[in-house]
């Protein structure tokens, strides 16, 4: 089985050592790694502002699904982690605004929501991954 490593355009630079994502040849699914709130030339964007880190994650995890091929409407599972239950409201309501125009159907992926002590800069407070279908 082979495994493809790739950063496609739309991808910003990794925080780490790590690839956007992970392809099994032969597979139509790909494995997008967490995207925290870090700009195009690799600046920690909103620095304990949760709106702008949503903002960024999810345009982040956006470009990257587009990248690929596909559209929000192409994944399949997140997995989203925040430091504080203080976010999760506001986390709530930010999908609310965003999720009926990536999900017109109303019908929205799976979540896993999790609570952490920190992520891998002490900046960040979101990050989120994604399965999607290509």
């Amino acid at each position: 089985m082979k495994i493809d490593y790739i950063d496609p355009p739309g991808s910003v630079p990794a925080q780490g050592l790590y690839t956007s994502v992970g392809h099994v040849a032969g597979d139509q699914y790909r494995f997008v790694a967490g995207q925290l709130s870090v700009n195009a030339a690799g600046d920690i964007v909103g620095t304990g502002d949760f709106d702008a880190q949503f903002d960024q994650v999810f345009g982040n995890l956006k470009g990257v699904i587009e990248g690929l091929g596909g559209t929000m409407a192409s994944v399949v599972k997140f997995t989203t982690f925040t430091t504080s239950r203080d976010y999760i409201q506001p986390f709530m309501d930010k999908r609310a605004a965003h999720f009926p125009e990536w999900y017109p159907s109303g019908i929205f992926p799976p979540n896993t929501l999790l609570i952490v002590q920190g992520l891998v800069k002490p900046e960040f407070i979101l990050e989120v991954e994604a399965v999607v279908a290509i």
